[in-house]
This record gives structure tokens, sequence and C-alpha cells, in this order.
């Protein structure tokens, strides 16, 4: 299976590590993610200026990595566009440091990812937590993650 994650809070955030490292357990991992933190870009494109990607070494064993300047959703028609050579499977969007909830969705640069995905006819999941020390209860988390990724993984590809 392969997997893109992208976030809003930049590639360096505490979430996206953390994501990454539950999701390596599913599968080929690719990460492309803005270079700095994005949040509230909601589903903003660059439509004028250059976007400057960028290998990045990515603290993760076997994981494909690259930062984008640029938003969020730049970040999913970069890699969908220009980087993979074959689509993921579905794309994982976070782990956002902030609930997204009600309007907040509206504004969410990891929803706007998780949307743009979608535009691009992958499935896709956005995640957050309310503040990014909650990423550490996320640890303890990894074995139902994965066997609720694995449920919903197989109910997408029926």
């Amino acid at each position: 299976m392969r997997i893109l994650v992208v976030n809003d809070d930049g590639i360096k955030a505490p979430g996206i590590k953390r994501l990454v490292q539950m999701a390596a357990g599913l599968g080929e991992v690719w990460v492309v993610a803005p270079a700095a933190q994005c949040s509230a870009m909601s589903h903003r494109i660059t439509v004028r200026g250059d976007l400057e990607v960028k290998p990045y070494d990515f603290p993760a064993t076997g994981v494909t990595a690259y930062s984008v300047w640029g938003t969020p959703a730049d970040c999913v028609k970069v890699a969908l566009g220009c980087l993979m050579t074959e689509k993921p499977d579905i794309v994982f969007s976070g782990i956002n440091a902030g609930y997204n909830v009600g309007r907040d969705i509206l504004y969410s640069g990891t929803i706007g990812a998780a949307m743009e995905a979608l535009c691009w006819g992958v499935p896709a999941i956005a995640f957050s937590v309310a503040e990014e020390d909650e990423c550490e209860v996320l640890k303890k988390a990894d074995r139902y993650f994965t066997m609720f990724m694995l449920a919903a993984l197989v109910s997408v590809s029926v």
C-alpha cells in the first residue's frame, strides 16, 4: 500500500512525525509537506509564483520526503502531479495541532489537503489533536490505529 502524508503545521512538526511512524506499518510512505507553518490556508493553491520543492531528510526509515514552499493543497498537487509515479492508495493529513471541528474545517489547511486529494480521486483522512503534546498519547494507540486504518482501507477498496 502506498500512503502520502501531508499536513499544515510544516514538515518539522511533531504531529506529522507521529503520523508517519504510525503509517509506516501499513506500507510505503511518502511525505510531501509545507516547509513552514501553513495553518488556516484552507484549500488555497499557488497560482502565481514558483513552488520550491526540495528533498527532505525525514527522521524515519524508508520514507521518501519533500518539503514544499507552498500550501498544504499545493503539497498534494505537487506529490500527485509531479513527484509520485503512481497515485497513493490513501492520503493521511495531519496530525494537526488543534482540533478541526465545526466551522474550523472551512479554514483548516489539514482539511484542505485532504480535500485536494479527493479532487484527484484519492481517498483521504485528516487527523487532529487538541494540543501537540497529545501526539504522545497516540503512541499508546498505535495498535488500534493500524487495525482501524486497515479496516477503513478495506472498506474503501470494496
